[in-house]
């Protein structure tokens, strides 16, 4: 009915024409793809309906699909899996056309720009430089004075409740932690913001709801508002790509450090379009601009940018925990591991109360798209659980595109309800849902496919709002 991007039934596209090409099979075995970027397109006319009982066509399709690429050499201008290699995150771009947008604010500031900056380890260009050297040595207009970070600090490697102010010895300028154990450590002040003129942010978030870089960097348009102070986000790619938006709208009025404000679990933007939607739907009004990235559409994941993959923080070491976290970090809250203490957390979901056999029997019996479980046995060396068996499962990632990681999460939840009622403690969930009557429908024991179509309307509304906020 419609026109294939990249999706489970995207053989046609091959291995090296990229995400943004697109095309459609038919039954009998013809397919077409086309790639306006090299102004190329593939059709196949085949039969794979007679005689009856003939191999699957799809890899063929691909086969095609890629010979012809090569042919083209497009893999020369690409690489394999359609990874276009060309995207330029926002650094990268204010690198590029000489700092201008940093220019254009000393300007405004007698031609002196005292300048903060909200980083941490991912802050980096295409070459691994940090953004803290790069705009210490940028141009004579701006000068770098303050460092502020986000939970897990300017390395992201802690994992505590709270994270002291330090300085930077490489820099030797002053870090300021905004993840103190009290909420107004948590909150950019007057105080802090009174010797600057503007705040650059240049943060990986993990496009979900409850990751707190989204929040502090809220907090920032609200204190550099009341403080007459500009914004700058330097933009970067949504990790889990733009193309899909999931899992229930946070209900009004419950906003926190986890819910900044009512968007989907799985929101598909980047941190500039929700820069620009939190300034404008929260009436904020702070003097925000945002550095675009360049060569980055909607559908490319992370390892479609050819930027180099930094932990976001401690426990997201890869694309396909990300892919997992919108979901397995959702109910995480609750008294389960997700494998947080192992090597591979959110890939883990246990309980030294849970039989590994019959969950994962459980959840296969279930067809939960994109995904497949098999029973392990696990021993976290640190937090929940820690030092103590877990019987669970370990989640394979067979498509990321067909899964929608919110729905599997309550599928776990639905799934520990039915089994360990009295062992699970299901009204945890809802501190990162944050959605009461997808709490109520679970503990209900209404099936899960069910309980996220509940989600479509609320989905459908934000869809159509954040798009006047979308860059790309």
């Amino acid at each position: 009915f419609g026109w294939d991007i990249n999706s489970a039934f995207s053989r046609p596209r091959g291995e090296i024409f990229p995400i943004g090409s697109f095309g459609h099979t038919g039954f009998t075995g013809t397919s077409l793809w086309m790639d306006p970027g090299s102004d190329t397109f593939v059709v196949i006319l085949a039969n794979a309906v007679h005689p009856r009982g003939a191999p699957p066509i799809s890899p063929l399709r691909s086969a095609v699909a890629t010979a012809v690429a090569k042919a083209l050499r497009l893999d020369e201008k690409t690489g394999a899996a359609g990874v276009n290699f060309k995207t330029l995150t926002g650094i990268d771009v204010l690198e590029a056309t000489h700092f201008d947008a940093l220019r254009e604010a000393a300007a405004r500031h007698n031609g002196h720009l005292r300048l903060g900056l909200l980083t941490n380890q991912t802050g980096v260009d295409r070459e691994g430089r940090r953004t803290i050297d790069v705009l210490r040595q940028s141009i004579p207009e701006v000068e770098l004075r303050t460092i502020f970070t986000p939970e897990h600090g300017l390395f992201g490697v802690k994992d505590t409740s709270k994270i002291g102010n330090e300085v930077d010895s490489a820099s030797s300028l002053p870090v300021i932690s905004l993840y103190g154990a009290k909420p107004e450590q948590k909150r950019p002040n007057l105080e802090m913001l009174k010797s600057l003129d503007a705040v650059a942010i240049d943060l990986q978030d993990a496009g979900v709801r409850f990751y707190t870089y989204e929040t502090v960097m809220g907090y920032f348009l609200e204190a550099a508002a009341k403080a007459n102070k500009e914004i700058v986000v330097l933009d970067r790619p949504n990790p889990i790509g733009g193309a899909f938006v999931q899992g229930p709208v946070a209900d009004a009025g419950r906003e926190s450090f986890v819910d900044y404000w009512q968007t989907p679990v799985r929101h598909g933007m980047t941190v500039g379009e929700l820069a620009r939607m939190f300034n404008a739907e929260r009436a904020i009004h702070a003097n925000l601009t945002v550095v675009p990235m360049q060569g980055w559409i909607r559908g490319d994941w992370f390892d479609s940018t050819g930027q180099l993959w930094v932990n976001p923080s401690p426990n997201m070491r890869s694309l396909t925990e990300a892919a997992l976290y919108p979901g397995v970090g959702m109910i995480e809250s609750s008294n389960i591991s997700v494998g947080r203490g192992t090597d591979t957390p959110f890939e883990l979901v246990g309980a030294p109360w849970i039989h590994a056999v019959d969950l994962a029997k459980y959840l296969n019996a279930r067809d939960i798209s994109g995904v497949r479980f098999i029973p392990v046995e696990f021993t976290p060396d640190s937090s929940v659980y820690a030092q103590q068996r877990c019987g669970g499962v370990q989640i394979l990632v067979s498509d990321r595109n067909m899964l929608d990681a919110p729905e599997l999460g309550i599928e776990f939840a639905s799934a520990l309800e039915s089994i360990y009622p009295q062992s699970y403690k299901v009204a945890a969930v809802d501190t990162l849902m944050v959605s009461k009557a997808s709490l109520e429908a679970i503990a209900a024991g209404e099936d899960p496919r069910r309980v996220a179509e509940q989600w479509r309307d609320g989905l459908e509304k934000f869809e159509a709002l954040r798009a006047k906020y979308l860059i790309y």
